[in-house]
């Protein structure tokens, strides 16, 4: 993944939370670009064309921050359907920024898996949803501020839909080490037959009995 920050959030702590969460599926084409927005609170965009998935947040955003999603099974009438507004509530900014990163990631996967990517905001609301309330506690609440029942709107197999988009290959097995042949043994050092070798030293002649004094 090649990841730009440009706000004053940590970039590494990003990359961690992105990646984390980015897997199984493949990121290596990937370029994620996060930076302040010209004034909304938060917007994402994802050009498949590029591999590119811009983040956008608002530079006075207060924290805790609620957003509204469109996760809510739709509902109909005689007349009419509509989807009601359940509410998501991240701590801080890391979280908000995951939550648009991984909506407009799973468009990126929609696409990569060959399908059209019309009306999937709402499986791209849940895909993100999801990570959020697993992994960070979040809540998801209606407009009245209640908390709601996780079946009203996790409901789809979201993996199964984007099964054909390309997945990370598994890192390769380490070789076993070979077995180290034992080393062979040294050959016995020869010694000389004891004889006398005579030396002469300053005019002196000595003689020295190899057999006696050697190692």
């Amino acid at each position: 993944m090649d990841l730009h920050n440009s706000t004053s959030l940590d970039t590494q702590r990003l990359r961690h939370m992105f990646l984390r969460h980015t897997l199984p599926y493949r990121h290596d084409k990937l370029k994620v670009r996060v930076r302040y927005s010209r004034g909304a609170e938060f917007s994402g965009t994802c050009y498949y064309g590029h591999a590119q998935i811009l983040v956008n947040l608002g530079r006075h955003n207060r924290y805790p921050f609620t957003l509204a999603t469109g996760i809510a099974k739709a509902r109909s009438n005689r007349t009419h359907w509509w989807r009601p507004t359940y509410r998501l509530t991240v701590t801080d900014a890391y979280q908000l920024a995951l939550f648009v990163y991984l909506h407009e990631l799973y468009h990126y996967l929609v696409k990569a898996a060959k399908r059209s990517p019309r009306r999937k905001e709402a499986m791209s609301d849940r895909f993100a949803t999801r990570v959020l309330v697993d992994y960070y506690g979040c809540r998801v609440c209606d407009t009245s501020g209640r908390r709601v029942a996780r079946e009203t709107w996790d409901f789809k197999d979201l993996a199964a839909f984007v099964a054909a988009a390309p997945r990370q290959k598994p890192a390769a097995k380490p070789r076993p080490a070979s077995k180290q042949q034992p080393a062979p043994s040294p050959k016995p050092v020869s010694r000389p037959t004891p004889r006398d070798i005579p030396v002469t030293i300053h005019g002196l002649q000595h003689t020295f009995d190899f057999a006696a004094t050697g190692p």
